[in-house]
């Protein structure tokens, strides 16, 4: 049972392993001044030389932004759960042919339910 995991605690110490040895690194190499002793302008963001924007970082955003992205990321993910499919289409047969089926339809009806409740319409 434990041989199973061997595999996933190996990448685990790599990750934590590497994690360390970069803030090591960081540690060792990287700048040491106190940001005290710093000029104003270096403590700001650097925005391409521009001088950064004074934006209220607390603005309300809107919902519809965040649903767009979702329906996005879901189309997205549509689309390139399509093309293995397409690959193994012969091997699948028809129960791959019912399955991926069951998933469009879920699909449009996803698309069409937010269709309805205008979540696609920019205003």
């Amino acid at each position: 049972m434990t041989a199973q995991y061997l595999p996933v605690l190996m990448v685990t110490l790599g990750a934590m392993g590497f994690m360390a040895v970069m803030l090591g690194i960081n540690a060792l190499l990287g700048p040491k001044r106190k940001k005290a002793a710093m000029p104003a302008i270096m403590l700001e963001p650097f925005e391409c030389g521009s001088p950064p924007l004074q934006i209220d970082n607390r603005r309300r955003t809107a919902v519809k932004f965040y649903l767009v992205a979702l329906l996005f990321v879901m189309f997205d993910l549509e689309t390139v759960l399509l093309y293995p499919w397409a690959v193994l289409y012969k091997e699948l047969g028809m129960f791959g042919f019912a399955e991926l089926l069951v998933f469009m339809i879920s699909l449009v009806v996803g698309l069409a339910y937010a269709w309805r409740k205008g979540a696609l319409e920019w205003r």
